[in-house]
Order: structure tokens, then sequence, then C-alpha cells
């Protein structure tokens, strides 16, 4: 019977052995904030890393010790009873060099001047990103893990895991993601990041020091990506070209932004918010603005564009995962466009062409790329079935 975790505090793990990066530069001491759940068993053999997405974090499940409106990112997945069992397995959320959420970022005091990073805190890669998970690993004792898992960004992690350290991963389930960006992905994030980079309060990402917040751009940088999680399937559903007027009521009820919702009464011909669906992005990139840091958006971003395993290799994926020994779930959501099936269906490839052990699975969900954030009978009884045969193999 699932049930919830219950309430969960993180901790802080600091690194002093520097950090050497892809970009050829070296970070040296750094912190990175880890939360965890269940328990690790004798042998070290449960354990499972949970690798998150652009605007997630460490907190993966449960109840915040400091807010009870925080509840974990993917906290129907991971918990006593959910598809990822915390009554067999030991889970490990970290939250990412480079975020917002407490790991050393651009926010972060550089020591070497007293001040924040801001602009100076390097670029960063996924491969960088494995690096740090895996010192986490080495101070919990953990030599391999049961399983890595993550979805969309989280899921490259994932994928890199099994590359990167491939005698550390049971096996690597990869969701809602790609073994690259395409080219228009790359393009949705560049308009993003322009938002960002045109703001008068960005400051050349120094504006820690000038008091501000870049929230102009921040929010149009959500907006846009917001767009690219939901399907066309999805918003028809939920807006439609519903009109929306602040000043007037329709039986008493206000939308999930708080804004009243109004009778299709007529266009007002103006640039002001006319339509639900306007609203709704507005108040997203709002919301958005208030929690997260606009210089960690532009790393994460293009940490994002960076990521492409096969590029050493001639672009050769299956040359890339040529010596990985992992078993993978591979899963997709038919609406995604962001991350569609077929990319996915590439990586799948290359496994079979490797002779790895790869189940694929391909969710028909109307909810586009955010799905496999949600709550679907098919997709986590799927993962439900996998984890139960890693407990078998794992003896858990």
């Amino acid at each position: 019977m699932e049930s919830s975790i219950g309430i969960v505090t993180p901790q802080r793990m600091h690194f002093a052995q520097p950090l050497a990066l892809q970009n050829g530069s070296t970070l040296a001491g750094y912190d990175l904030m880890v939360e965890t759940y269940g328990e690790l068993n004798a042998d070290r053999s449960n354990a499972v890393l949970v690798c998150h997405a652009l605007n997630a974090s460490h907190h993966v499940a449960g109840i915040a010790a400091d807010n009870p409106k925080d509840i974990g990112w993917w906290d129907n997945m991971v918990g006593p009873g959910k598809p990822l069992d915390t009554n067999r397995f030991f889970v490990i959320g970290v939250n990412n060099l480079g975020s917002c959420f407490g790991s050393t970022g651009p926010m972060s005091l550089d020591e070497s001047t007293g001040t924040p990073y801001g602009a100076r805190f390097p670029v960063i890669t996924v491969e960088d990103w494995v690096n740090a998970q895996a010192r986490v690993a080495d101070v919990f004792g953990i030599q391999k893990f049961a399983a890595v898992m993550g979805g969309s960004l989280g899921g490259m992690q994932a994928l890199a895991w099994s590359i990167m350290y491939p005698e550390r991963v049971g096996h690597c389930l990869v969701i809602a993601s790609t073994p690259k960006l395409s080219a228009q992905n790359i393009a949705f994030n560049e308009v993003a990041r322009s938002a960002i980079l045109s703001d008068p309060d960005f400051h050349g990402g120094d504006y820690y020091a000038h008091g501000v917040v870049p929230r102009r751009g921040l929010r149009v940088a959500r907006m846009i990506g917001h767009i690219t999680y939901l399907s066309d399937e999805d918003m028809a559903t939920k807006f439609g070209r519903a009109l929306r007027r602040a000043e007037a009521l329709v039986d008493g009820v206000k939308g999930a932004d708080g804004a009243a919702a109004a009778q299709d009464d007529g266009y007002r011909f103006s640039f002001d918010v006319e339509f639900e669906v306007e609203s709704y992005l507005r108040y997203q990139g709002d919301k958005f603005a208030e929690y997260f840091d606009a210089n960690t958006y532009l790393l994460i971003t293009r940490a994002l564009d960076y990521f492409d395993p096969a590029r050493t290799v001639g672009g050769d994926l299956s040359r890339a995962l040529a010596h990985t020994t992992a078993k993978y779930l591979i899963v997709s959501f038919a609406t995604d466009w962001r991350f569609a099936p077929n990319r996915s269906r590439e990586i799948v490839k290359a496994l079979l062409d490797t002779r790895r052990t790869v189940s694929y699975a391909e969710i028909d969900a109307p909810h586009g790329h955010d799905a496999f954030l949600l709550t679907d009978a098919r997709y986590h009884n799927l993962v439900r079935a996998y984890y139960e045969r890693i407990a078998e193999e794992v003896g858990v």
C-alpha cells in the first residue's frame, strides 16, 4: 500500500577535493545538497540514484521539513509502496552543481573573492554532474547502484552514468529523454537564454551585487519552456480558446492562478491578457521568477545543449554505448514533442546493436513532455514491475 515518506531533511555534503571540469577548468571545494529515503542494506546493493531535470532539485519525495507545502517533485513515484519503493530501496537525490537549491552555484560565495560567483561560475556539463554524483556514492560506500534513474535531463544523466561508470550501474532507467538535443530544442533554449541576457536587470550575470533579479527575462524563459512541456492536445483540453477577464466573475469562481474567469463576451482588442492560456503562462512565468536563479537557468540549459555522448566517437551512439554493462528501461510518451519517442528509439536501437539488454515502452498519454512527472497507471505499473525485477536481483 502506498504511503507518504513524511517529513524529510536534506544534508549538505562538502567536498574539498577539486573537481576537474570538461571545460578544462577546476572547481575547488564545493557543496552538494543531498536527500535520502529508505535504508541502505548491509551490502549496499539496494541504492538507487534519482537524477533531476532542469528546475528540480535533491528534494525528490516527501515533505520538506521547513515547508509543509513543499512536496518532492517525484513524490508520486518514490516512497513506501510506490513504484520506486523505499521499503526496499535506498534512494538518493542530489542537487546538481550550478543549481540554486543549496549546492554550490552562481549564488554561492566564491572564497577567492568573498562575493557570489555570478557570471564567473564555470560552464558545466552533464558529465561534470555525474562525476560529482559519483563522489556522493563514494561517501555512502556505494560501489554499484542497483539503478540510476531520471526523466528528461535526468534521463541524460542516467545514460551518462551507464557510459562513464559502467561497472557501477546495474540498471539504467531513461524516461522521456534523448541521446542529444535536436537543433529545434537548442533553438528553444537559445530564445529562453536571450530573454534573460537581454533583461536590463541581468547586469552581465552579476545582478546580485545590484540587489535586483532579472524577473522579466526569467518569466519569458519559463513561458517558452512551459509551452514545450505540454502537448497541443493537453493545452486544447485545459484552455482551448477560452477568454479571460480580470474584472468579471462567472459563478464567483476564480482560475488556478487567482485571476477571475469571465464570460466570453468578445475581444477587448488589446495586448493585455485575453485568453486563458496567456493567463496560465504568465502565472507560471511569474511564479518561476520568484524561486529560480537566472544564472542557473543559463548553465543548465547549456548543459542540455552540450550533451552528446556520441560526439567523440564520430556521432555513432552504438559505439558510445559499446562498453556499457547495465540493463536498460527506456520510456517515452506518444505526445511528447520536445523529446519525441523517435529519440528514445534511437537509444533503443543503439543498445540492441551492441547486444545490451533493453526494455522499451511508449506510453500513449496526452500530457506531452510533462507526462513523466504525472501519475499514469500504465506508466507507474511499468516502472513498479521493473523495480520488482531489480528487487529480486539484489534480494530485497
